[in-house]
């Protein structure tokens, strides 16, 4: 379970193969690329659980450098790509990278970001960064001789806005052990050695990283997409005979509003399963994609943490609509705002009891936040009902969930309201019909002439020029007086509520 054994027993079989250019590597190729990165971090000076950070756009090198980690005994956090340089150099220094590696198309972001020990840049230069394919290329192809096993730590945003550490204790054993995800992917999806796993999302993303991982496990053949396209997901699924495949609903989105023609005219036969996660999915949606591949998707509802895990088939979907699936990984406590348990039926805080802990990276605090006596939170609110499938009703903390990215709107709001000309602000998300929900902002401006379209444009800018583009307002709406308590509580319900549609409505 382990790509060395499948560069032994299959050398010339594609382990990567990317999308536009049709790069591939080998099998042996990867392992040569995995042991020179390997030898490179030694070099360094590198010992077991220290840290690299990654700061890369999908590239045919991303998962090799990866699998050096893994084989090191290091721990390896990849980097948005679409973060700032204040946002990205924040988690280079909480992560405590001691090796940096940046692709030089992100120059203008890598050469702010906070010097480490080691700076690598891929795919052409940046300054003051040594260039990394020479310094691979002069490494050995053996392996190091002190292989252990690393691990990522990945960062998830909080409601502060600032990120947070996923972190775990690094595993004991043997490089080539069997983890808790290769065992859940083999019997829930069915990955084997002839699985052919489409990637459509960001490499540095929990989920296609650590699925691409688990499919190199099997000995499968990964296939890289540079960034995502509908019609050509599908031309891809038709050449490259693609077995597995996981999305977010907004690529559903996008797929179901091609002309029919389009849709149709691909060899989709050879799809085992479909994967879905990271946002909910509209029912008429996902309606739509079963009726259109059969019940080849597939549903599970967690977070880079892993404290709980759902599942759901979509024979089950069909009967259950909207649910999540049942639990596989921890019991489901649904409790109420005093922490008191609810029955079935009940909406609350969803936590996961008896599954594994959620420990955030130099944050006591903000791991206290999250796991408790009942087990650990997402932070999303639902009910289970009466069978023990689980329905998703509200986000906690008014989490904005756009295109599959998860949206903070405190730290948005926190950069608004320094604007000169905004008194108070409220971030939320509105109903959107390709992203699932779209940002936008609330403002309750200093003086009430000047609300309007040159205002509303003027601070777009102004968040664009201080936060990654996902997090900033799409749209500014004005408001003479927000919501808000005595005690500074801004009632955010009351505002979101002018744009969502009530229930049963």
């Amino acid at each position: 379970m382990h790509p060395f054994h499948h560069a032994a027993s299959q050398p010339d079989k594609p382990a990567i193969i990317m999308a536009n250019t049709q790069e591939t590597l080998t099998y042996a190729q990867l392992e040569a690329r995995a042991n020179q990165a390997a030898q490179l971090y030694r070099l360094a000076g590198l010992k077991r659980g220290d840290t690299i950070a990654i700061f890369l756009e999908n590239c045919l090198d991303f998962l090799p450098l990866c699998w050096g980690a893994q084989r090191s005994g290091l721990i390896y956090t990849c980097i948005s790509t679409k973060l700032t340089a204040d946002e990205a150099g924040y988690i280079v220094e909480d992560c405590g990278a001691k090796l940096l590696i940046a692709g030089a198309s992100l120059a203008a972001v890598a050469e702010a970001l906070p010097p480490v020990a080691h700076r690598y840049a891929h795919g052409g230069a940046i300054a003051a960064y040594d260039r990394l394919e020479p310094a691979l290329a002069a490494m050995p192809v053996t392996r190091i001789a002190d292989e252990s096993t690393g691990r990522d730590m990945l960062y998830s945003s909080g409601t502060t806005g600032r990120p947070k550490g996923i972190i775990g204790p690094l595993p004991e054993g043997p490089i080539d052990q069997i983890d808790a995800l290769t065992g859940l992917v083999g019997m829930l999806y069915g990955f084997t050695a002839d699985t052919v796993y489409l990637s459509p999302a960001p490499l540095y993303h929990a989920a296609p990283l650590r699925y691409c991982m688990a499919a190199h496990k099997f000995g499968g053949t990964i296939i890289v997409m540079e960034k995502f396209d509908a019609e050509h997901w599908l031309s891809l699924v038709e050449r490259h005979r693609v077995t597995h495949s996981q999305v977010v609903p907004t690529m559903f989105v996008k797929m179901l509003k091609l002309p029919q023609d389009v849709r149709l005219k691909y060899d989709l036969s050879s799809l085992h399963a479909v994967i879905h996660a990271a946002a909910p999915c509209p029912v008429e949606v996902k309606s739509r994609m079963i009726e259109w591949l059969g019940p080849r998707i597939f549903e599970y509802y967690s977070a880079t943490e892993g404290a709980g895990f759902t599942t759901i088939t979509s024979e089950e979907w069909l009967r259950k609509k909207g649910s999540v699936g049942k639990s596989i990984l921890g019991e489901i406590r649904i409790l109420d705002d005093a922490g008191e348990r609810l029955p079935p039926g009940r909406e609350g805080r969803i936590f996961f009891h008896g599954g594994p802990p959620v420990s955030y990276h130099k944050a006591p605090e903000k791991t206290a936040e999250v796991q408790g006596i009942h087990g650990a939170t997402f932070g999303d609110i639902g009910y289970v009902d009466a069978d023990g499938y689980l329905f998703l009703t509200d986000r906690a903390s008014y989490m904005i969930i756009s295109g599959g990215v998860n949206v903070y709107p405190q730290e948005t709001e926190n950069v608004l309201v320094m604007h000169e000309k905004v008194a108070d602000v409220a971030v939320i998300g509105v109903p959107d019909d390709e992203l699932g929900e779209a940002v936008k902002a609330v403002v309750q401006p200093r003086d009430w002439a000047d609300a309007g379209p040159e205002l509303a444009a003027e601070l777009i800018a102004f968040a664009r020029e201080r936060l990654s583009h996902v997090k900033c307002p799409k749209s500014v709406d004005f408001d003479p007086a927000l919501p808000r308590h005595d005690t500074g509580k801004l009632y955010k319900r009351l505002v979101k509520d002018r744009y969502w549609p009530k229930a049963g409505a």
